[in-house]
Formats: C-alpha cells, sequence, structure tokens
C-alpha cells in the first residue's frame, strides 16, 4: 500500500483585498528551478551510493519518489491482544513488544516540584472521623505519642485507671498511704500544730503555706485558717494583683474553678497570712488605716458617681429647652416660630436678666430671664 503523492495546492481563485496579484513564473524561472531540484537530487544520491560502497547504512529510507519513509511500528507491536484488562493492571505487568516498553515503577521518577512531599499508604491509614494523622499512622512523630494524663490509656481498664487517678490525688493532697509517717520516739525533731501541738497536721498546708496546723484547728478558728479567694483578698484588703501573683510574698493554693471547670483554677489564700501583709508597714500599717483607706475609696467612687449623674442631668436640661420652648409658642400663638421670638407679640425677644445667684449643688452662677425664664450658667473670674 503506497501513500498518495502531496500536490501543490491549487492557487488562490481571486487576489484578497488589499494585496497586489502575485505576477505567474516565467519559463526560464520554471527551467532553473527544476535544473536545481535535479542537480540536488543527484548529488543526495551519489552521497547515499558512497556511503553504502563504505559498508554504512543510509540515515533515512526512501521511496523511488525520494520522500523519507517513516518507521512506523508493525500491527503484532500494536496488536491488543496482549494488552491489561485496565490501566491499572499495566503498572506490573509488561508487555511483550519490546524492552523499551517495560513498565518499571523503578524507572519512574517523580517530577521536582514534588519530590518533597510525603508519600503516605493510605490503605492502612485509619480513619479518625477528623481529617488528623494517628500514632499508629506516623510511629516516629515524638508529638502523636506523647501521653496525655487526663486520658485513659488504651491498655487500661476503667477500674485500673479510676484506682489510678484516686492514688494520684492522694499523692498530691499528702494523704492516705502517702501520709508522713508519725512517731513518739522523734518528738523532738516532728513537725508539731502550732496552736494545740498535735502531730496530725495538714501536710498539703504545711507544703505550699509553710503552715503547720491540724484539722482540728482549722475548724475551731475559722477567723484565721480560712481560705480567701482572689477576689476578696483584692477588694477587701485593697491588695494588687502583683502582690497577689508573687508566690514568695503570698503562697496561694490552687483549686478547681466550680463555677465552670474550663475556667482558670482558684487561687486560695490563708487569711492570716493575709491580714499580716496587708496590716505590716510594707502595706497600710493597721487595720485602721486600712479602714480610713477604704473609705477613702468609696468616697471618691461615690463622688465620681454623683459628678457624672450630674453632667448627665445638666445635658439633659439643655437638650430639652428648645423643645420646651417650641411647645410655648405652639400653645401661644398656634403655630411654630424662629428660636428667639417673642411670645404673642412678634418680633425678636431681648432677655433681661435678673441678678446672679450662685447654685448650692454645682456652685456655679446661675440668671434667669424675667419675661422668658430662660437660665444661663455664668462664670466669674
Amino acid at each position: 500500500m503506497t501513500s498518495p503523492r502531496p500536490s501543490t495546492p491549487p492557487p488562490a481563485k481571486g487576489p484578497s483585498s488589499g494585496t497586489i496579484p502575485r505576477s505567474p513564473l516565467t519559463p526560464e524561472q520554471i527551467r532553473r528551478i527544476e535544473t536545481n531540484r535535479l542537480k540536488a537530487k543527484s548529488l543526495r544520491d551519489r552521497h547515499e551510493a558512497e556511503a553504502r560502497n563504505r559498508g554504512q547504512t543510509p540515515s533515512l529510507q526512501r521511496t523511488p519518489s525520494g520522500f523519507p519513509v517513516g518507521e512506523k511500528r508493525p500491527f503484532t507491536r500494536i496488536s491488543t491482544a496482549t494488552a491489561p484488562a485496565s490501566s491499572r493492571d499495566g503498572r506490573n505487568q509488561e508487555v511483550s513488544a519490546g524492552p523499551q516498553f517495560k513498565s518499571s515503577r523503578d524507572n519512574i521518577q517523580p517530577a521536582q516540584k514534588f519530590t518533597r512531599f510525603v508519600e503516605y499508604d493510605f490503605s492502612k491509614m485509619t480513619d479518625t472521623k477528623g481529617g488528623f494523622l494517628t500514632a499508629e499512622d506516623d510511629p516516629h512523630n515524638k508529638a502523636l505519642h506523647k501521653s496525655n494524663p487526663e486520658e485513659k490509656p488504651s491498655h487500661m481498664t476503667l477500674q485500673e485507671w479510676e484506682r489510678q487517678q484516686l492514688l494520684r490525688s492522694l499523692r498530691n493532697q499528702k494523704a492516705g498511704p502517702f501520709e508522713p509517717g508519725l512517731s513518739v520516739l522523734k518528738r523532738e525533731t516532728a513537725k508539731e500544730c502550732k496552736d494545740c501541738g498535735s502531730l496530725e497536721i495538714d501536710w498539703k498546708w504545711e507544703e505550699v503555706f509553710g503552715c503547720r496546723v491540724c484539722n482540728k484547728c482549722k475548724e475551731k478558728l475559722p477567723e484565721k485558717y480560712s481560705l480567701l479567694t482572689k477576689t476578696e483578698a483584692r477588694e477587701d484588703y485593697l491588695l494588687t494583683d502583683p502582690e497577689l501573683r508573687d508566690e514568695e510574698l503570698l503562697p496561694h493554693l490552687e483549686r478547681p474553678n466550680p463555677h465552670k471547670s474550663t475556667w482558670n483554677n482558684m487561687m486560695l489564700y490563708l487569711r492570716y497570712q493575709v491580714e499580716e501583709y496587708a496590716f505590716s508597714p510594707r502595706k497600710w500599717g493597721s487595720p485602721e488605716a486600712l479602714d480610713e483607706e477604704f473609705a477613702k475609696r468609696e468616697e471618691e467612687k461615690k463622688r465620681r458617681k454623683e459628678s457624672k449623674f450630674r453632667e448627665k442631668l445638666q445635658d439633659l436640661k439643655k437638650r430639652t429647652r428648645v423643645e420646651a420652648h417650641r411647645r410655648s409658642r405652639a400653645n401661644a400663638g398656634g403655630g411654630y416660630g424662629n428660636f428667639g421670638d417673642e411670645i404673642g407679640k412678634g418680633g425678636k425677644h431681648h432677655h433681661e436678666w435678673g441678678r446672679v445667684v450662685e447654685d448650692a449643688e454645682t456652685g456655679t452662677g446661675v440668671k434667669t430671664c424675667i419675661e422668658c425664664g430662660m437660665e444661663v450658667e455664668e462664670l466669674t473670674f
């Protein structure tokens, strides 16, 4: 089967608009073109003959007409008889057409922009319903393998987990089996209650507050050993936040917030320690000085509140004067007029001010118009 020889397309029938028509070739030009074509063909045939004489195969095979023959694959190489069932199976199968068509994943190199990505085996991953990787997916990730003490380990039962939580609570409180031992033989070096001399002191308070007191004395003397919250210490004893955060100055005991578990922990202070610092010369000096400071702040707070109320009241009076004047003009004249007109007479109203009277509440001078009753504050320098 021979392919048809390509032919020159026919010339255009008519010239396009805006172009000059091309003049036909002269017989001399046609003869020169044919001569050059024959010379080039004879020169190519001579080169190929010299290559065959030297035992070299010509680089291109050509038809008798001089056209190169394309190196097409035979029909057996493109047959679908040995093709895999799907393209997915073709990754691991070799096509019998030739070695250049072997499908090997070792020879496949990723694109340069994808070389920094990590390839995960999704068939071994666990669906956590959140789109995150688990510890089994990435065993070398230390953040994933870090244990959370608030969560139950997977290898523990519920009873074992509750027992571990109870032991942890007793260890923190130094109670139960974790309470330090008592001995009457070492009475001289043993820690005793500062009020009754009992050996059964609260070891947690001794560790946090440095206070040796037993549970009986805590219940017996609440005015001394009761616990104060941070808000109570700040409002009742007028202490500042930096002072309350200083553990060396005022040690505190942290407890979970009873109002909401997600809020910050409560900071509890020992009452007698707070009073010792508040009544010391470093702060207020005495309970009387604290009471004076408390009364002074309350008076200042009350004064600011009254001053703010008077300012709002004066502003309200100024804003309502215009509306009151408009209503009085509407009742007297039956219509609305301009601000400043004389009521019932027409024309411009001129104020006739009386003498200045000092207001007892504000301390400012106020003068009143005799005719319309308008009041104006007057400052005297």
